[in-house]
């Protein structure tokens, strides 16, 4: 029998999942891990080529020679996003030799990888733990995976590794450039995607790891965003990913006239509050409307001969103009998001690659987020009390990954720019359908009909009390959503849980029930 318990924003929590025991969330920085970081085995020299040439005649060879067996974990990076060739080519070989029971540890799933429900239908994969995209989300929500997916932010991705939550037992590097050694880099030959930050942690800690790459050139690879020193075997083959792929449909500046006024709301509220001035740090997702904000603070420091000392990305084109037009000194990278991303990178030196570790590592000496004034997100629902939800759509179905979104809400200031509703479904709610992330956390709500600023924000709300902006209650807001689309219906959910929400520092946050069909 299941036993359930209460975490403290008050989620009914299985307190044990996949076999394991669950540590509940216990609040924002309540929970303080104890021991020491994890440490994968020691290696010896002798058991490897003097002449550092580790190349391994193709995947399958490889995958044997690392081992491969029932029951292990399997990890994969995701920088070529809808563009991956590797991914479902493991679990191919994987289903040929008869393996059974493997979890698959992405740092995140798409499109792509939908094929891969078969495997999960035949028993060669027990599970997904990492975030999930649209046809894996959907097919985990209607309960057809045999264990419970855990999804988990970027940085609680290399957090559940560094601390031992997560033995990778193979990884699998995707690699735009390497050599013989295993040093690789993301940012040169013809699939280049920019940075291999996902993969840090893969590298860094897994028991046997394998880099792919369709471009190998000599000892050294220079930059090595992968060091050859982690890595156990090296294969070559004819194409690892589509880097036009990247872009997946999401990285254009919105067209939609609300969408539009949606973002110039934003960025006119983030001048009136003060946070726009000289040398000030933003970061700013890759959707239309977020990326249309970074365009209006463009125009806004333009006129005021003003300049960012730093911008958190995603990188896309339109970041890259504003960094190349002096307008941003610092690019400081997560993940690339289109070719221009990629070019700049590669050019710029003030255009670094960062990691999971450097920016979002909730169990480490401090990370990125907290220096950034202002982030931008976006949220699937809000509700009364600024709980943010990013996993789940109000039909309770799991649609997207978490990505660094929980560990942005670390900012000085979090912006969520919505719309009011979707397909006439409010978005403000009296609770949100998963808690992806706490209230306390999140500051401002920017509606086309509204901005609801948190009352913990009495700066906030000082700072903007005489402007002209439409600031209204959450409250208020809910109730205008509510009179035109009407109260929506509440969910109905079977008795299994599909899937944990993982807060930053590995506790559970909530879960994602089975949707009763």
């Amino acid at each position: 029998m299941v036993k359930f318990k209460k975490n403290a924003v008050g989620r009914n929590i299985p307190t044990e999942i996949n076999g394991k025991p669950v540590v509940l969330f216990m609040g924002v920085g309540k929970y303080k891990p104890t021991g020491r970081k994890h440490a994968p085995r020691i290696a010896s020299c002798a058991d490897y080529p003097l002449d550092g040439n580790k190349l391994i005649p193709d995947l399958k060879t490889a995958l044997i020679k690392a081992g491969l067996k029932d029951g292990m974990t399997i990890s994969t990076h995701h920088h070529f996003r809808n563009g991956d060739l590797v991914a479902n080519q493991i679990f191919d070989i994987a289903a040929e030799l008869g393996i059974k029971d493997l979890v698959w540890y992405p740092s995140a799933s798409f499109q792509c990888q939908e094929r891969l429900t078969a495997y999960l239908e035949d028993g060669t994969l027990n599970r997904i733990e990492g975030s999930m995209n649209g046809p894996l989300g959907r097919f985990t929500t209607q309960g057809k995976m045999k264990g419970t997916a855990v999804l988990r932010s970027h940085g609680g991705r290399y957090q559940a590794v560094q601390d031992g939550e997560v033995q990778i037992d193979i990884a699998v590097i995707a690699a735009p450039t390497a050599d013989p050694f295993g040093n690789a880099n993301g940012v040169t030959g013809s699939s280049a995607c920019g940075l291999l930050g996902f993969a840090l942690a893969d590298s860094q800690y897994a028991d046997k790891v394998i880099v792919v790459t369709d471009n190998l050139i000599p000892f050294p690879c220079i930059p090595w965003q992968i060091q050859g020193n982690y890595v156990d075997y090296v294969v070559e083959m004819d194409k690892i990913g589509i880097p036009e792929r990247i872009i997946s449909g999401t990285t254009q500046i919105t067209k939609s006239p609300d969408r539009l006024y949606l973002a110039e709301l934003t960025a006119k509220f983030c001048d009136e509050a003060g946070i726009i001035r000289d040398g000030f740090s933003f970061q700013a997702g890759a959707g239309g409307t977020s990326l249309s904000i970074g365009n209006y603070f463009g125009d806004i420091m333009r006129e005021r001969g003003i300049k960012a000392r730093f911008a958190r990305a995603g990188s896309n084109q339109y970041l890259v103009k504003m960094f190349e037009e002096g307008l941003v000194e610092y690019i400081l990278d997560g993940q690339t998001f289109d070719l221009e991303g990629i070019r700049s990178m590669r050019e710029n030196p003030n255009h670094v690659d960062t990691s999971p570790f450097t920016s979002y590592n909730y169990h480490g000496k401090g990370n990125f987020a907290g220096m950034v004034d202002v982030v931008i997100l976006g949220a699937t629902e809000v509700d009364v009390n600024f709980n943010g939800n990013v996993v789940t759509h109000s039909d309770g179905y799991l649609l997207h990954g978490i990505g660094g979104w929980q560990n942005c809400l670390f900012s000085k200031t979090v912006v969520m720019p919505i719309p009011l509703f979707r397909d006439r479904i409010p978005v403000i709610r009296d609770e949100v359908t998963t808690i992806t992330g706490p209230g306390e956390l999140i500051d401002v709500i920017v509606t086309e009909r509204g901005i609801a600023i948190n009352p913990r924000r009495t700066d906030l709300l000082e700072a903007v009390k005489d402007s002209d902006l439409p600031i209204k209650t959450i409250h208020e807001l809910k109730e205008e959503a509510e009179r035109i689309c009407g109260k929506p219906q509440p969910i109905e959910f079977e008795d299994r849980v599909v899937a944990a929400i993982k807060w930053v520092d590995g506790t559970v946050i909530d879960v994602v029930w089975q949707v009763k069909e």
